[in-house]
């Protein structure tokens, strides 16, 4: 159970170049979803965007927050942080930082980019140990990921089966290979009413938490917010579903409407 909460979360506020001047998000947007297994409301999740400055340099800070309530509170507790502070002109991180409490499992980790040499430092803050990988020059965490997919400038033009490949890092011991097919456009209900969407699904590897490769589908709003709006996550027991139910300071209009 102790990826599952990880996989959705992550993907649920996703959505090659960055352009920040066709960006589609701003300083200030606020997303949140509530996430179901079953007929039961499983957790949260937010996520926000604020300027903030890193070692002297102006960047976008992105704060994700996830966490477990009602019964599956009592059954599976979730709480989940993960932080991002990355380029506003390029999407390169500088830090990543990943804060969870799954079930009992922990993982407390820091990531320090060095694109000068492209290396990552990894600091493990429960055991202080450190370590230091290579990488590649375009890599990204999972969270200055989400935000650089959004502006995509191929996002409109898209054709059936179309991928995005990426490598992105979300643990202390491997490089994720991040796969996104585009499946086509469908108009979907949300608990914030109707709204156009491109349709994805993100290639996972077939574990022990999901059903197989492909078990994983994302819907993304169709305009040029391009935020995640709802997500299905079939598992071996089950399914999750994940859905939109608040938002704040999106840089463009929607036809969302907030309760």
């Amino acid at each position: 159970m102790k990826k599952i909460f990880s996989f959705v979360f992550c993907f649920l506020l996703s959505s090659y170049c960055f352009s920040q001047e066709e960006s589609a998000f701003q300083e200030g947007e606020y997303l949140k979803f509530r996430v179901r297994y079953g007929i039961f409301n499983a957790s949260y999740a937010s996520l926000s965007l604020k300027n903030k400055v890193y070692e002297g340099k102006n960047v976008y800070h992105a704060l994700g927050k996830g966490e477990t309530t009602g019964l599956a509170k009592i059954f599976f507790t979730v709480k989940d942080t993960y932080e991002s502070y990355f380029d506003k002109n390029t999407g390169k991180p500088y830090f990543f930082n990943r804060d969870i409490y799954e079930g009992g499992y922990t993982k407390k980790l820091n990531f320090f980019f060095n694109f000068n040499n492209n290396s990552v430092r990894i600091k493990n803050l429960e055991n202080k140990e450190e370590k230091t990988m290579p990488i590649q020059p375009e890599i990204k965490d999972v969270i200055s990921a989400l935000y650089y997919l959004r502006n995509n400038p191929k996002m409109n033009s898209l054709n059936k089966n179309d991928e995005v490949n990426m490598d992105m890092i979300f643990d202390d011991d491997e490089v994720f290979k991040f796969r996104l097919k585009f499946l086509g456009r469908e108009k979907i209900e949300t608990p914030l009413g109707e709204v156009n969407t491109l349709i994805f699904r993100p290639l996972v590897q077939d574990g022990r938490v999901f059903k197989e490769q492909e078990s994983l589908t994302l819907w993304i709003s169709d305009d040029s917010n391009k935020i995640p709006v709802k997500i299905k996550a079939s598992l071996r027991v089950g399914s999750l579903v994940g859905e939109i139910i608040n938002f704040s300071g999106l840089k463009y209009p929607t036809v969302l409407k907030n309760k």
